[in-house]
């Protein structure tokens, strides 16, 4: 072959490449530019699908009782959302938020009065004599004991009034969440084709479209794990709480509710029936004991419940769907929980797809 013909090619060759590389470059910046524009509403978007993913099987069977109105069912469910979750918890934080600045404002005013312990105090099992002894002196003299501990107060006062601040944005982004929700679940069906599409696009014809079930189903068998969970933990939670005589138990049990669904455990609400329940000292030391047992079981149920409903419904083992649940959560928060399952389940299955495929020994 001519010289002048094989400089020609590398020219070519060279050029092409060229080509190549600056394409690839010009794609790379539009899609970091793309994602520093979208990164903003990455949370808020992800919580949407997954609501959409989780309540879409509710929403078509409440259209097909609609006569096929989509717009209308999905329309339904965002406002039942709304009326049962976002108002009763915001009433709540609402509530909470007012008593813990009124608290504040009585300690520092000195202002704050509390009753004289019961002698009954001084009985409870390792503590009594200590939490005895510290209840006496806020009730002789609070202003002292508020001084001695003013550090440790205010850092507690500006961590409550924190969580509470933190837990009003999350209801506020859940809000838009849901809406958002509302309106993937309205066009659902060209959403999914899209969905598979993309699988079938990127992972190929073969196992698209199955990866793309084991995606939703695992979203909602997280779901389900968390919110079905959440509520079954409630349910326990108010008649045990029934049984022991605790009052306000209905509206403890919808506390236990909206905790577990933001998977704050139930034991914070157990807890302080269970010192109330000592306080009020008018049962024998065994139904004491009992109903202590009840309500420490009652506010821990969630470490059964959720294995065995984590990985219902999902092509994939419940260990494998538990583990990638919790270390997502404990990666990236309860948004993790879904992404960490999701993930965890998709690389399960295309690992023992490759150990499927691979070849046979030879006898």
């Amino acid at each position: 072959m001519p010289e002048g013909s094989n400089d020609e090619l590398v020219s070519r060759g060279a050029s092409a490449l060229m080509d190549v590389l600056i394409r690839a470059g010009l794609v790379v910046v539009l899609a970091l530019l793309c994602y520093r524009v979208f990164s903003p509403f990455l949370t808020l978007i992800a919580w949407s699908l997954i609501l959409a993913i989780t309540l879409y099987p509710a929403q078509q069977s409440l259209a097909r009782r609609m006569g096929g109105r989509q717009g209308l069912a999905a329309t339904v469910l965002v406002l039942a959302g709304i009326v049962l979750i976002i108002v009763p918890t915001a009433v709540l934080l609402s509530s909470m938020g007012d008593s813990v600045r009124q608290l504040i404002a009585n300690v520092q005013s000195n202002s704050l009065q509390l009753p004289a312990p019961r002698e009954s105090v001084a009985q409870w099992p390792i503590v009594g004599k200590k939490v005895f002894a510290i209840w006496t002196q806020a009730h002789d003299d609070l202003p002292a004991l508020v001084q001695s501990m003013q550090p440790k107060i205010g850092n507690l006062a500006r961590t409550a009034l924190g969580a509470v601040a933190g837990i009003g944005g999350a209801m506020l982004m859940f809000l838009a969440a849901i809406i958002i929700a509302g309106i993937v679940m309205a066009f659902g069906e060209a959403g999914s084709r899209a969905m598979h599409a993309i699988f079938v696009r990127v992972i190929g014809p073969a196992r698209g479209v199955e990866f793309a079930k084991l995606s939703t189903a695992t979203v909602r068998a997280v779901a389900q794990g968390v919110i079905g969970v959440a509520f079954i933990q409630a349910i326990i939670v108010g008649v045990c709480l029934l049984i022991a005589g605790i009052p306000w138990a209905g509206v403890l049990s919808v506390i236990v509710l909206v905790l577990g669904i933001a998977q704050v455990p139930a034991i914070i609400v157990s807890l302080p029936a269970i010192i109330w329940l000592w306080t009020r000292g008018d049962q024998s030391t065994t139904a004491g004991i009992a109903y202590t047992v009840l309500l420490l079981v009652a506010g821990m149920a969630d470490n059964v419940l959720k294995p065995l409903m984590l990985g219902r419904g999902v092509d994939a083992p419940m260990p494998v769907i538990l583990i990638g649940a919790l270390g997502g959560m404990a990666t990236a928060g309860i948004l993790g929980m879904f992404v960490g399952a999701t993930l965890l389940a998709l690389g399960y299955q295309i690992f023992m797809g490759w150990v499927a495929a691979s070849p046979k020994p030879a006898d």
